[in-house]
């Protein structure tokens, strides 16, 4: 762990890995929802390689914003980070048909699909026993949902077990907040894909809020 950060007063307790004795391969969606979760990893000692691979964010300036963001955070921690890859085509191969679909639904399905299938096929390739995700710890996602997908790209692999630990429990989802502010993490208006954009900004014309303008707004 980098000295730039000390955690000897963090107040979850210590995590226990699904198989010990192996290592843990995080998939991460973004720093805020990544922060409280590689700082409970940090602070219980499990050795953590952080994987972004989110082929969904759009566009291209926004996926930038949040890798980097990511890999600062694995920076100040100490964790080794991997760049996954933007194969953005391939996503919008996999939810064509599924553009009018509402936040929680099908498109949802497959976009987690996607990005665990990768994820699992990694962990296997480079002999990480254990593979999770940060997408959970958010309360606009749908748990269940996302550890639908996580078992079953887990289960094409006889050595890979998806860790389908809830992170909101035990003050995750308020420390996640917290530490977004003390980082001041880039502050994202929108899941990620151009649908959620979409979305999102109908909502809030229908509102009479302002669009979102990207890239501005961080925790503070």
């Amino acid at each position: 762990m980098s000295d730039n950060l000390k955690l000897e007063n963090y107040k979850r307790p210590k995590l226990q890995m699904p198989e010990e004795g192996t290592k843990l391969l995080l998939h991460s969606c973004c720093a805020p929802c990544a922060g409280e979760i590689m700082e409970a990893l940090a602070a219980s000692e499990i050795e953590t390689t952080v994987y972004f691979y989110n082929p969904n964010i759009h566009p291209l300036e926004e996926y930038e914003i949040r890798k980097n963001e990511n890999k600062r955070f694995c920076e100040k921690l100490g964790f080794e980070s991997v760049d996954g890859d933007y194969d953005k085509d391939n996503w919008f191969e996999r939810v064509r048909g599924l553009e009018d679909e509402p936040e929680r639904g099908k498109r949802c399905t497959q976009c987690f699909d996607m990005r665990f299938e990768r994820s699992a096929l990694y962990a296997q390739e480079n002999n990480f026993g254990v593979y999770a995700t940060t997408l959970g710890i958010s309360r606009w996602k749908d748990m269940n949902q996302i550890n639908q997908s996580g078992l079953k790209a887990a289960g094409r692999y006889k050595d890979v077990i998806y860790w389908d630990f809830n992170w909101r429990k035990q003050g995750g989802s308020s420390r996640m907040i917290e530490i977004s502010k003390r980082e001041h993490f880039y502050q994202q208006e929108y899941c990620g894909c151009v649908y959620s954009l979409r979305d999102t900004n109908r909502w809030r014309r229908e509102n009479n809020k302002d669009r979102i303008i990207r890239g501005v707004k961080f925790y503070s």
